[in-house]
């Protein structure tokens, strides 16, 4: 059973970032159990802590600690940038890497690459304490920036963390080599594919696959992972059901 650690920066006293009406704290929790959620839901073989799972304070050293005491295969640190920059970005330790690390991280990047419309700022390197102090591979990943206005509207948006969300989940389970559970609910776009096409095929409308995936126009590519069922969103009405 691979173990996989989800750990949604800052917390409780500390807010982390802050800009347009948003703290980053907030983000990255809804971020972080959205992760949970479509791993739980899409993907067998694995079991998920989380350094918090509401708005709690926990210092970087019981985030680390934790995870190691646990003997978790990959932590994943997820968090929202700052400092008037714009799109994505990840890193890994600084110092001595193990080739999975390297491996891993080049996975998670590319994969939320095909769910979001960030800038891509690349993959980078630094001597942060959940990365240097975890005994497994590691991850940080910065989501957007709090306080750029474009990146921030979308941030906003529930629909946006999805994508952001679907992109770090597939990483991880790619990664890990998790199997598909029994309810996957996404397709890779194929070459010729369209929104139409697709939605048909999924018995669904073209706007209900653009509202489960955020998008805001017709646009999609080879490659681009779709949700294109959630139980949780649309069911069907049986005989004799009300609302």
């Amino acid at each position: 059973m691979v173990k996989i650690y989800l750990d949604p920066g800052h917390g409780g006293t500390d807010p982390g970032a802050q800009g347009n009406g948003l703290q980053e704290k907030n983000v990255t929790l809804a971020i972080a159990l959205k992760v949970r959620d479509i791993l739980n839901r899409d993907y067998e073989g694995h079991t998920i802590r989380m350094s918090r799972s509401s708005d709690a304070t926990v210092s970087l050293p019981q985030r680390t600690n934790d995870a190691n005491s646990w003997g978790a295969d990959y932590f994943v640190s997820i968090h929202i940038n700052a400092g008037g920059g714009t799109g994505y970005e990840d890193y890994i330790y600084n110092g001595s890497v193990s080739s999975q690390d390297i491996s891993y991280r080049d996975i998670v990047h590319a994969e939320i690459m095909k769910q979001v419309d960030f800038r891509n700022r690349g993959k980078k390197r630094a001597n942060f304490h959940v990365l240097r102090e975890s005994n497994m591979p590691a991850v940080l990943t910065e989501n957007g920036f709090i306080d750029n206005s474009t990146d921030a509207a979308k941030l906003k948006s529930d629909a946006y963390l999805n994508r952001i969300a679907l992109g770090h989940a597939n990483g991880i389970a790619k990664a890990l080599g998790l199997s598909p559970g029994g309810g996957t609910t996404t397709y890779v776009v194929q070459p010729g594919d369209t929104l139409w096409g697709i939605a048909q095929a999924h018995n669904m409308t073209v706007q209900q696959l653009k509202d489960l995936n955020g998008l805001t126009d017709d646009i999609i590519y080879p490659g681009q992972v779709l949700i294109v069922s959630d139980p949780a969103l649309y069911r069907t009405i049986q005989d004799g059901e009300t609302f």
